[in-house]
């Protein structure tokens, strides 16, 4: 149901307030109908994801079927003194005063959230607006369902925050003719209290092409506008059209939020990583300072004191005394030693992640480049890219990813330690070939080749399978490890994945992920 239907009902109802309500009768457990004297029953149904406020003339029935039902029934019994609607958002708050009987009632406010699968009904204490706290809500909504809203018994009720769209209900000349160059399809996007079913009517009213921009025609299409503010009913045809179209819109958006929960996931990760160059960047300059100090140690060894905490040592330039600190247990000479260690592994992680960050900030731009189509794709653009990223998963496997090499041998790639040690200790036959990057903690490959030799292409193909699943994704030349499984072996105590090999030869491979045809 859309904002400018729910300004309907409200309209409709408008001249009977304060109306003197007769009870509630509930014809099933997400339905309850309150019956009013001289209007019929006001129904509240709220069974997503289709939920509505309309006024029926017939005869419902019904008890309480769950506890909110017997609360509303027991708390809600004034009469109905107002209502009010959120903008034209989907939001309406019905205002009740009090009731006198065996248990007096204070006054109360319902609030009904119309809003398709997050349908809701509260019921509120006394108040004004939309907020107050709440007695009892049909749906309980935690943080571990909506990080971003809660809705709990005897807590606050915040109400969604409303659209900042215009207003049909005032637009002027002036706004129309902005949206001159809009498609009148895609009007709703600009204007509040219009959804699927309200635009699919607005085209069929206006006699304009939904999928062109009016144009000059911008004044038959603020006719058609008055008229559906006036009269937002739709005929039956545009039902099922806006229906359709509804449906549509649904699963877009289903698809787009499945689409992009990973891709936002891996550019949060190469973000990460470009975060790592930069830090390893900072590393070589204090490598350069551990270097400098280690070369004043190895020259100056004779005249530093054992057991010192600090020396101060000549500097080369003759620019002064440079202060080294010292670790005591150690020789002038030792302390240079592991300076010298810990400057060479700084340098080496920067030249290795230096190395991978060109191929860092090409996949980032692909990424982001990919969550900008999604933004604004529709359905069977969405549909495609599915399809496209579905096609570029390996094949799921009980043990490891599945690959095909470019000779058509099954590769299975481990995606943790514990399938790393199935694929070498149970899946692996002892002539099936084994492949890892070398010095790289990574995934194991298993290639089952029936104990046949490989060609070239396979070991290349399996190779760089290895080095794209491992610590050295991006880089060049990374060394590979390849042996027949029989000589791979997990030693006494050791954790799952870890191995010790022999008999292996070694190939230099790229750190990209093979073509799937190649």
């Amino acid at each position: 149901m859309e904002g400018l239907m729910l300004a309907q009902v409200l309209r409709d109802l408008g001249p009977s307030f304060p109306a003197r309500t007769l009870g509630w009768a509930f014809p099933d457990e997400t339905t309850s109908a309150l019956l009013i004297e001289g209007v019929g029953n006001l129904v509240l149904s709220y069974r997503p994801p289709q939920p509505a406020l309309f006024i029926s003339r017939e005869r419902l029935r019904g008890d309480p079927h769950n506890g909110f039902q017997r609360l509303l029934a027991a708390r809600v019994r004034g009469d109905l003194l107002g209502a009010e609607q959120l903008k034209l958002d989907r939001v309406v708050a019905l205002h009740f005063g009090a009731a006198e009987g065996f248990i007096d009632q204070p006054p109360a406010r319902i609030v009904f959230e119309v809003t398709g699968r997050n349908a809701n009904v509260l019921v509120l204490e006394e108040g004004e607006g939309f907020s107050g706290r709440i007695t009892l809500a049909a749906r309980e909504i935690t943080g571990s369902r909506n990080r971003f809203r809660t809705v709990r018994s005897g807590g606050q009720y915040t109400p969604p925050p409303p659209y900042d769209k215009l207003d049909p209900r005032d637009l002027g000349e002036t706004e129309a003719r902005s949206l001159a160059q809009v498609p009148l399809g895609r009007w709703r996007e600009r204007l509040d209290g219009l959804g699927p079913l309200l635009s699919a009517e607005l085209v069929r009213r206006s006699g304009l092409p939904g999928g062109e921009a009016p144009g000059e025609r911008w004044p038959q299409a603020l006719d058609a506008l008055r008229s559906l503010v006036a009269d937002p009913t739709v005929r039956e045809g545009t039902l099922s059209e806006g229906a359709r179209e509804s449906a549509r819109a649904e699963k877009a958006a289903a698809l787009r939020k499945a689409l992009r929960e990973p891709l936002d996931k891996r550019v949060t990760l190469l973000r990460n990583q470009l975060g790592d160059v930069t830090r390893a960047e900072e590393g070589v300059e204090i490598a350069a300072q551990d270097r400098a100090e280690a070369d004043l140690l190895m020259a100056y060894a004779h005249t530093v004191e054992p057991g010192a905490l600090s020396a101060l040592l000549p500097a080369f330039d003759g620019s002064g005394e440079v202060p080294v600190s010292l670790e005591p247990q150690l020789s002038a000479v030792q302390n240079a030693e592991k300076r010298y260690t810990r400057a060479r592994r700084r340098e080496e992680v920067y030249e290795r992640l230096a190395e991978r960050e060109e191929n860092i900030r090409a996949e980032l731009a692909a990424a982001q480049a990919r969550v900008d189509e999604l933004d604004h794709a529709d359905l069977d653009a969405l549909e495609r890219l599915s399809a496209d990223l579905e096609a570029e998963k390996p094949e799921r496997s009980p043990y490891g990813a599945r690959f095909r090499t470019p000779g058509g041998l099954e590769v299975l790639v481990g995606r943790n330690n514990k399938e790393n040690a199935t694929l070498s200790h149970r899946v692996g036959k002892s002539m099936d070939w084994w492949f890892h990057a070398q010095g790289y903690p990574g995934s194991h490959v298993l290639v089952r080749s029936g104990g046949r030799d490989l060609d070239l292409p396979d070991i290349l193909y399996a190779a760089r399978l290895a080095a794209s699943h491992s610590k050295a994704r991006g880089s060049s030349n990374v060394p590979v490890d390849y042996t027949r499984i029989k000589h791979v072996w997990r030693p006494r105590g050791a954790p799952a994945g870890q191995v010790h090999y022999t008999d292996q030869k070694t190939v230099f491979v790229d750190g990209t992920p093979p073509d799937p045809g190649n």
